[in-house]
């Protein structure tokens, strides 16, 4: 099971908090999340004189007993289940619930906004926050997806209709959410690729289990990527330390080929006798050895000037280093 279809099952088990929220305000909630599942998803069914119904089908089990529970206890509409063996290599059950053309429907489409179908939810609607939340559970429901938490962060609602996509931004946007919409094949996406954005919506629409696993996985992952930089900063640090070990060393190979070291000036031959004796030594490490009697700068610089008269003799004896 992916990890969107986990956070469609815990959303399906989403109960309200009937000591918090008013019966109103609930009953308002629960039209919402069904109208918003059923834009994102679903397909309206015309009849004869002006009767409507409406079909939905959609592969998650929770999903389909959820809003099929909805449309039988709130609107007391007669729902017919078809269920199908899928034809892809998963063969997952497709769930079909469909209301037959109907007065009755037609009433129920138009309490739920999504009659006419030009019909969009009531700005008016979405005053409370409860109000919101269903909003987004529902939108999710009928056409959400989210990526694991193990790959890149990046949680969608996909629509054919642009101007609920605006609608979903415009949601997310009252919980402060910066979302992003794009097109693909006739269908409107809205995105969201930012780890903190992901986490706000999971919260928001109400799974704490998905919540609590994508954080718990991106702490593992925010923690190994410190440590691989951290890792990788200290590789390249170390290999700064060899690559100018070596080729401090190899200038003092070419300056003995020319002369004897004993011939440099005090300050180069000390420094250069120092640096043969603990050729993979770090210049804080040569400052150490030297007891603090000279500086680790103090050192780099002698060391440069060794290399200059190495190059003096080879112009190009240190170029490979």
């Amino acid at each position: 099971m992916s990890f969107a279809e986990d956070v469609k099952n815990e959303l399906c088990s989403y109960e309200f908090d009937t000591i918090r929220e008013s019966k109103e305000d609930i009953e308002l909630a629960m039209k919402i999340e069904a109208s918003c599942l059923l834009r994102m998803g679903g397909s309206i069914l015309l009849g004869m004189r002006g009767s409507v119904g409406i079909r939905l089908a959609t592969a998650n089990n929770a999903v389909a007993r959820r809003l099929l529970g909805t449309l039988r206890n709130t609107y007391e509409l007669q729902t017919n289940v078809l269920v199908r063996q899928g034809l892809n290599l998963r063969k997952k059950n497709m769930y079909t619930l469909t209301v037959e053309p109907s007065e009755r429907g037609r009433a129920a489409l138009e309490s739920l906004a999504l009659w006419p179908v030009t019909e969009q939810i009531p700005r008016t609607w979405l005053k409370g926050m409860e109000a919101r939340r269903a909003f987004l559970r529902g939108a999710f429901l009928g056409g959400g997806s989210v990526n694991k938490p193990q790959s890149d962060y990046h949680l969608e609602f996909m629509t054919g209709n642009e101007a609920f996509a605006k609608e979903i931004i415009y949601v997310l946007r009252l919980f402060h959410i910066a979302a992003r919409m794009t097109e693909r094949k006739d269908e409107y996406i809205v995105y969201l690729k930012d780890g903190d954005s992901v986490t706000s919506c999971l919260q928001i629409m109400g799974a704490p289990s998905a919540l609590m696993e994508f954080e718990n996985v991106r702490i593992v992952k925010t923690v190994r990527n410190q440590i691989n930089r951290q890792v990788n900063c200290e590789t390249a640090n170390l290999q700064k330390v060899v690559d100018a070990a070596v080729r401090q060393i190899n200038a003092i190979r070419i300056i003995e080929e020319h002369q004897e070291l004993s011939d440099l000036p005090v300050k180069l031959r000390q420094v250069a006798i120092l640096r043969k004796k603990n050729p993979e030594a770090s210049l804080k490490e040569l400052e150490e050895i030297m007891d603090g009697a000279l500086s680790k700068s103090g050192i780099g610089h002698r060391l440069k000037k060794i290399e200059a008269l190495a190059l003096e003799y080879d112009s190009h004896g240190l170029d490979e280093i």
